[in-house]
């Protein structure tokens, strides 16, 4: 509340009646100067006033201060310049000014003020106790009351404001302000009342009839509650508070059919800004159980939205990824392709659409779409690292290279050049094992790597080292980094090293877990390799046929034999290679 306070202080404080003092209140000093301070004084308000030249307008008043330092209407002057820029030089014009002239209520209300807005509160609230007693202007009710309030005093607030509504009448905003306050002290009744009194007297404004509405909520007589919001939707169906209020009504009671229909109301009002909308539509598809049960109503709210804002990139992306939601994977894809049409085209469009291609295993429009985002961006490093990744997955490898190459070339960061060069990495990596997927099988099978495949293995962990040069960061690299050496059986400690420090990159990853177990597995740690090969498997969503294998043997070695064969069958059955599961097996009944 003092947060809100202070806020409150500092922006209302401008309806304070900030008025330049009126010319015959400035007194003349007589001195031997006396001509002069009174020159400059005037040539600091022509320059302030008519010319707006704050700078030398505050240069001319400091020196008719210097002539005469109890020359009250340029401390005043000063004060109101330096009000912003240094509020401590203000207060001190300010209350310099004040004290000079107590009689002048312009200079104490100044001097109020800039207490206000250097926050020294408590040296504020006896100033407009004194403006309150000398003065009929509700402003000073207003902020004496903001003071009390800050001062931990609503009572004394409260009084404030009564005493401000006997002398002006009712006041939209002081009874407002007087109804939180009672909410707040939890005199209900009485909040009721001024709510109540506030509707008899301005009828027709529909704010007031939502603060009666929020006053009966806060009762829980919410039939009574419901009644005022529609009424004041009824008033002015175009307003925006009084359908939000109506919804929240409806939300805080569990109806969430009334709120997803007022909700609609909203989504069709105009004045309301498409950001306001959006982030509305976020937070209804934001918990899925929700999004599941009332995907009708919320499949017409996305739809409204989209009708109006068709050209809205934001509001086509959620359109969008409501319509995948949906199942409705071709509708999401024209409307992206769509925007790949545009002559503002973005490159995000392109990528969506060739994500989605790639998912549904359209290889040839992934090409034909990455083709075209290159015509579009055609110094764009990811789009090539895109292409480098789309040639080497159809393993055509000059191709990928020469796409690596490029991407590099317009890198302009030392982050993507390391991922470019983990990429270069990789490539060299498969390049070794084309033709043997599997180089080495644990303790199965290990197999001699031929010349070609050490001289590719060597280049592929040169450009890892490059790549942890430019980012030591670089998980993916660590990772695989250490996996290709866990293979080959050597490094083993520093690949455990570079594993341990890929999992505290990047949490509960199945993949560089299976790394770190696999390495432990190999120097013979395998309880700890059990610990988190089994965290691996149940994070896996994609039920892994290497993961299980390489469960399969941890567990083999720690002669945990039914659960091994249990896991290399499982293998099998995602599609291991049948030769080394059943040498496993045999392996397994020999041992028997």
């Amino acid at each position: 509340m003092r947060k809100v306070v202070t806020l409150l202080l500092l922006s209302l404080f401008f309806l304070c009646g900030f008025v330049k003092a009126p010319q015959q209140s400035v007194t003349t000093i007589e001195s031997p100067d006396s001509s002069r301070c009174l020159f400059l004084y005037t040539e600091g308000i022509k320059r302030n006033l008519i010319y707006g030249d704050t700078v030398q307008a505050q240069q001319l008043f400091a020196k008719a201060l210097e002539q005469d330092s109890t020359y009250a209407p340029a401390h005043y002057e000063l004060a109101g310049i330096l009000l912003y820029n240094d509020s401590e030089q203000a207060i001190r014009h300010a209350r310099s000014a004040a004290e000079l002239d107590s009689t002048n209520r312009w200079y104490r209300q100044l001097y109020g003020q800039t207490l206000i807005v250097g926050k020294r509160y408590a040296e504020a609230l006896p100033v407009f106790e004194h403006l309150v007693r000398t003065e009929r202007n509700p402003d000073h009710y207003r902020l004496l009351a903001l003071l009390y309030d800050y001062d931990r005093r609503p009572f004394s607030a409260i009084a404030i404001l009564d005493s401000a509504e006997r002398q002006f009448g009712i006041n939209p905003y002081l009874g407002e302000m007087k109804r939180q306050l009672l909410l707040s002290t939890h005199q209900y009744d009485r909040a009721l009342e001024e709510a109540q009194k506030v509707v008899e007297s301005i009828p027709y404004e529909p704010a007031n009839h939502i603060a009666l509405g929020e006053v009966y909520a806060l009762m829980q007589s919410d039939s009574l509650a419901e009644a005022a919001f529609r009424k004041a939707v009824e008033i002015d169906p175009e307003s925006a508070m009084a359908w939000a209020a109506l919804g929240e009504h409806y939300n805080r009671r569990g109806d969430t059919k009334a709120y997803l229909n007022t909700t609609y109301k909203l989504f069709k009002l105009s004045d309301i800004p498409v950001s306001e909308k959006l982030s509305m539509l976020r937070q209804l598809t934001a918990n899925r159980r929700f999004y599941r049960d009332n995907y009708p109503q919320i499949d017409i709210l996305a739809t409204t939205l989209h009708n109006a804002h068709p050209d809205h990139k934001e509001v086509t992306q959620m359109f969008a990824d409501h319509l995948i939601s949906s199942g409705k994977i071709d509708e999401a894809l024209a409307l992206f392709k769509a925007q790949t049409r545009a002559k503002d085209a973005d490159r995000d469009s392109f990528t969506t659409v060739m994500e989605i291609e790639s998912y549904l295993g359209h290889a040839d429009s992934v090409t034909l779409y990455l083709n075209r985002a290159l015509e579009h961006f055609p110094n764009d490093a990811e789009l090539y690292v895109r292409q480098g990744l789309l040639h080497l997955i159809n393993k055509n490898f000059d191709e990928a290279f020469k796409g690596y190459v490029k991407a590099m070339r317009y890198a302009d960061n030392d982050t993507l050049r390391s991922t470019i060069w983990g990429y270069l990495g990789d490539l060299c990596h498969q390049k070794a094992t084309e033709g043997n997927e599997t180089v080495t099988e644990g303790a199965f099978g290990t197999r001699s790597a031929n010349r070609t495949e050490r001289k590719q293995m060597k280049l592929c962990y040169e450009c890892y080292d490059k790549a942890l040069a430019l980012n030591p960061e670089n998980s993916g690299v660590l990772n695989n980094y250490a996996y290709f050496l866990s293979l080959e059986e050597r490094d083993l400690e520093r690949a455990l090293e570079m594993s341990e420090r890929a999992n505290s990159l990047t949490t509960n990853n199945p993949t560089f877990l299976d790394t770190q177990a696999w390495i432990l597995h190999k120097l013979g740690r395998n309880d700890e390799a059990k610990r988190l090969m089994r965290q691996a498997i149940s994070l896996d969503a994609t039920n892994s046929a290497d993961l299980q294998l390489h469960y399969g043997d941890i567990l083999a070695a720690l002669g945990e034999k039914f659960m091994a064969e249990v896991y290399w069958r499982k293998a099998l059955d995602n599609g291991y290679d049948k030769a080394s599961i059943e040498e496993r097996l045999n392996s397994l009944k020999q041992k028997q």
